[in-house]
């Protein structure tokens, strides 16, 4: 029946060094914490346009699958950029102007309300920044260079969509197509700002490369408080299906909620394309490992190939399970989300966005909800990560445009 579990192929690693005891200890409050958050909800919270996206309840998908509540954060209005993404890179952006714009006066580092005003618009507008994206990110990035004042360049690689380039040019920075797989962009936008004194704001962390990560996770970790303050009174998950690229957003919810929920949290399954799962192989070789080829997949946005340091921090204890789910999955995942199985509201869900949905289902198929205990008794919390941030692709794969879901979705 429509909304039952999905029967594709499902690769699911249970991690051994998961220690749900553990406290969530100093050195991962050097990467996220919830004084660090509560920084970065002040500083959000004052963008025009902040508001608090919805968490929409399935009780029709949940029954199809056999689980007792099913709830999906939707991101695809987050300031009308289409995803989570939004709450990352233009945070960065702003923390990295405003130390810039202290350290070339002498002065202290104005606020987010200082930079809207145009109040150091001499300073900012001679700086620019720099990233490489799958789409989303460097969207974000392009919004947070044009609202704070400052330039921007964008490289994008070889498999990215033109109307995800045409998205970020819409801002008004410059869009640099480069050869290669994300990887590659990765390493030319590097090469590129330091031969032009560019800022990078890249959402992936390595070695010498860890402040500007950690703020655009901490970021992140604005939509999943707002998610403890949206869930029904004396109700908490009882498991998180989470998605990951260079794992940026798993981490942030992994630990948010360690910190705030310690042992109590829920059981956290991150979700990786099987082309491009460089958390699966990092799990399962015990240390950071890298994925190379062309990280080929519809998930554009997870499509990357090597692990963030700094969120390895955290989910290297913090995560219970790593999965892997096909293209075909996420396929028909959107199109579930888009029907409104068993009476629930049409949702529009991007590819990226149903890798978590998708990884439920999946596991359900292959008869491994015992070993994840999952049951009639079960509350999954999933991350709708992104809308039709390629609306082209949205309705090839669905069917009908965005707008004809929300239509639907309207009419209900």
């Amino acid at each position: 029946m429509p909304g039952s579990p999905l029967l594709h192929p499902t690769a699911l690693y249970h991690n051994p060094r998961a220690d749900r005891q553990a406290s969530y200890g100093a050195e991962r409050r050097r990467v996220l914490s919830l004084e660090a958050h509560a920084t970065a909800r002040r500083a959000i919270a004052a963008w025009p346009g902040y508001a608090p996206t919805p968490l929409a309840a399935l009780p029709g998908l949940a029954a199809a699958a056999g689980v007792g509540r099913l709830w999906y954060k939707d991101e695809g209005g987050r300031f009308g950029l289409g995803s989570f993404k939004a709450l990352g890179g233009a945070y960065a952006v702003f923390r990295l102007l405003a130390a810039e714009v202290a350290a070339r006066t002498g002065g202290p580092e104005p606020s987010a309300a200082d930079l809207l005003a145009g109040r150091h618009r001499s300073v900012v507008s001679a700086i620019t920044v720099t990233c490489a994206t799958d789409g989303n990110h460097g969207r974000s990035v392009a919004w947070g260079a044009k609202t704070f004042g400052c330039g921007c360049v964008i490289y994008i690689h070889a498999t990215v969509s033109d109307g995800r380039r045409d998205a970020i040019a819409a801002f008004g920075a410059e869009v640099v197509r480069t050869e290669g797989n994300y990887d590659d962009a990765v390493r030319r936008a590097g090469a590129d700002a330091a031969a032009n004194g560019w800022l990078v704001v890249s959402d992936t962390s390595y070695d010498g490369y860890m402040d500007v990560p950690r703020d655009v996770m901490q970021g992140y970790t604005v939509m999943v408080q707002e998610v403890v303050e949206q869930l029904p009174a004396g109700e908490r998950p009882t498991h998180v299906f989470i998605q990951a690229g260079v794992g940026g957003l798993a981490a942030a919810v992994c630990g948010h909620l360690w910190e705030r929920w310690g042992p109590d949290r829920p059981r956290l399954i991150v979700v990786e394309p099987d082309k491009a799962a460089c958390l699966y192989e990092s799990a399962r070789a015990g240390r950071p490992a890298t994925v190379t080829g062309d990280l080929g997949t519809i998930m554009a946005g997870l499509a990357c190939g090597e692990v963030s340091l700094l969120a390895w921090t955290i989910l290297e204890a913090g995560a219970d399970a790593f999965q892997t789910v096909t293209d075909d999955a996420a396929r028909e995942a959107m199109r579930l989300l888009a029907a409104g199985t068993g009476g629930d509201r049409p949702l529009v869900a991007g590819e990226s966005a149903v890798a978590g949905l998708a990884g439920l289902l999946c596991a359900l198929g292959a008869g491994a909800g015992k070993e994840l205990g999952l049951g009639p008794d079960s509350r999954i919390l999933l991350f709708g990560s992104e809308g039709d941030t390629d609306p082209d692709l949205y309705a090839a794969i669905v069917g009908r445009s965005a707008d004809e879901v929300r239509a639907a979705a309207c009419a209900n």
